[in-house]
């Protein structure tokens, strides 16, 4: 298989500057089918090229690679149930508007929490933002609507970092998923040379490169529920090869049962959500030619992930459109072009 059409699609878009950087991989339960880089890291003419090295912020791919996961693993060890009130897990989260809201709702997207607020113009750390979250007043009663919330994830990864920490936890469930490939939280700086540069931040003032970019992540000191991950198409598509694995009933770093849960979408709540992930619109980012039982996620700086157990394939697809700045967004057509492209050559 060449990918021809779906490589087109991709030196198209780096010739219409949708962004300056991109690397993919296709694979399967047990092998890779297809990895390439494109473009440069900038749009610099000398900038470096990107290559299957090139490391990328995740940005919210970090709610389904690492968070959703380490939920899923403190739920089959008893330590978190999904229908546990986030008052039992969260001291500050107090109101009768929000006493019935579960840690199910929190990964489905519909507590009643806004999409987004500014918390990092004034608060640092998790002992400011978890009480500003709680005290955040609910758009909507909760279930009655699916709003993709990073708030409702900042949460999850304070009930998490408890004990070793979030950081701490994903390494150790890497090691029993055998992902060695490249990623982690807060890369070091020996990374920083083949990072794809994301903003020219005006709130910071510079050009972030190794820098988480989500500024909330960053003033949660860049380990966070929503965002925080750095890592290498290769490390996304081991990840997604460990999913498929355990859907093919292999032993893996949780149950098929546990995370058949997880990729359900939501009953009784409107949209496309499932515990963490989303899954298949015809509207989706992974466009038209995935089954119904697909799911998977993007990240605002231009990354994403798909995955069909129904016809046995994953796309990574990692980019920095964000460079050098978030308004360009011919990302929302490339991705589906892109997936449509891969699986018309699959079939």
């Amino acid at each position: 298989m060449s990918f021809a059409a779906a490589r087109r699609v991709l030196e198209d878009a780096i010739a219409e500057r949708a962004f300056p950087a991109a690397t993919i991989e296709v694979g399967t339960t047990s092998r890779v089918l297809w990895q390439e880089a494109f473009g440069r890291l900038t749009f610099d003419a000398g900038a470096p090229p990107a290559t299957s090295d090139t490391i990328f912020d995740l940005a919210s791919l970090t709610k389904v690679l690492a968070t959703t996961p380490l939920v899923m693993q403190q739920v089959e060890r008893g330590a978190l149930g999904l229908d546990d009130a986030v008052s039992r897990h969260i001291a500050g989260w107090r109101g009768d508007d929000r006493a019935a809201v579960t840690v199910r709702d929190l990964l489905a997207h519909c507590s009643g929490l806004p999409a987004w607020r500014p918390f990092f113009r004034s608060l640092k750390g998790r002992a400011q933002y978890e009480p500003a979250i709680c005290a955040e007043p609910l758009e909507y009663a909760p279930r009655t609507r699916s709003i993709y919330s990073d708030p409702g994830f900042m949460l999850l990864g304070f009930m998490l970092d408890d004990g070793p920490g979030v950081a701490a936890r994903f390494a150790a469930m890497l090691a029993q998923m055998g992902v060695v490939e490249e990623i982690q939280f807060r890369p070091p700086p020996l990374w920083r040379g083949r990072t794809a540069p994301t903003e020219n931040d005006p709130w910071r003032g510079r050009v972030l490169v190794g820098e988480v970019h989500d500024e909330n992540a960053w003033a949660l000191g860049g380990v966070a529920g929503h965002s925080g991950l750095f890592g290498t198409a290769a490390a996304v598509g081991s990840c997604a090869r460990h999913v498929l694995q355990v859907l093919e009933k292999r032993t893996g770093a949780f149950t098929r049962a546990t995370l058949e849960t997880f990729i359900a979408r939501r009953a009784g709540v409107p949209g496309s959500r499932a515990l963490g992930w989303d899954t298949m619109l015809p509207s989706s980012s992974c466009g038209t030619r995935f089954s119904p039982r697909a799911f998977g996620h993007t990240g605002f700086t231009g990354t994403s992930l798909w995955i069909d157990p129904e016809r046995d394939v994953y796309v990574a697809l990692l980019t920095n459109r964000v460079h050098p700045a978030r308004a360009n967004e011919a990302i929302r057509r490339v991705r589906p072009a892109v997936h449509d492209a891969v699986m018309g050559e699959l079939r």
